[in-house]
């Protein structure tokens, strides 16, 4: 079976939008994180080589490091949602007749509930670290290419907020209601200023152009 991070977009967007459960907003929320670190690494790119940014060429390899490693995380995060979730409906499908096989199958389904958690709060955190490059592109990168750093920021943006979602959704159906509060306020704590920074960023990409 052809791994999903090597269909052609066409064949991801027909089963993003069929009746299929997967690939579903986790997916997408990856993908769109790795756009934008994609794109952070194109603004780089650009950069680097060039005689008039000689002075931030060393910061624009870092980032630009940084960035594919990011890439190459949140691509495999696509996977990891679709794997996750098929994981949790196998627990779902579980027999329930007797009491016993009610608690097993009740067990079951909160264990992977807990990875259903992790996986949209480490996509979230990989979203984070690329907004955090993407504004670096944006005030320091090749200012031709300045309009790319700002959708970088606003592809990684939207992959955070839809992980985000996907983190409270499963948090939320968890009766380990200690570890759900741990990720919930780890996730706020993490994104409590985004919105003011993106913004941020999103007027230093107007003022370049």
């Amino acid at each position: 079976m052809t791994e999903i991070k090597d269909q052609s977009i066409q064949t991801f967007l027909d089963e993003l939008g069929s009746k299929s459960a997967t690939p579903g907003g986790g997916s997408a929320a990856a993908l769109m994180g790795a756009q934008g670190a994609a794109l952070v690494s194109m603004v780089c790119r650009l950069t680097i080589g060039k005689p008039k940014f000689v002075e931030v060429e060393t910061e624009m390899q870092e980032v630009l490091d940084k960035a594919e490693a990011l890439r190459s995380q949140l691509t495999d995060l696509i996977k990891s949602d679709i794997d996750v979730f098929a994981r949790l409906m196998s627990k779902y499908a579980l027999p329930k007749e007797s009491d016993e096989e009610k608690a097993l199958r009740s067990d079951a389904i909160q264990e992977v509930l807990k990875d259903a958690t992790d996986v949209p709060l480490q996509c979230a955190y990989a979203c984070l670290k690329t907004i955090e490059l993407g504004k670096i592109a944006a005030e320091k990168g090749n200012p031709g290419v300045v309009s790319d750093a700002g959708a970088a920021v606003m592809a990684a943006y939207g992959g955070l907020k839809s992980s985000a979602l996907n983190v409270y959704i499963n948090a939320g159906s968890l009766k380990d209601k200690v570890y759900a509060e741990a990720k919930l306020a780890e996730l706020e704590q993490a994104t409590k200023d985004i919105d003011k920074v993106v913004d941020g960023i999103y007027q230093t990409v107007k003022a370049r152009l």
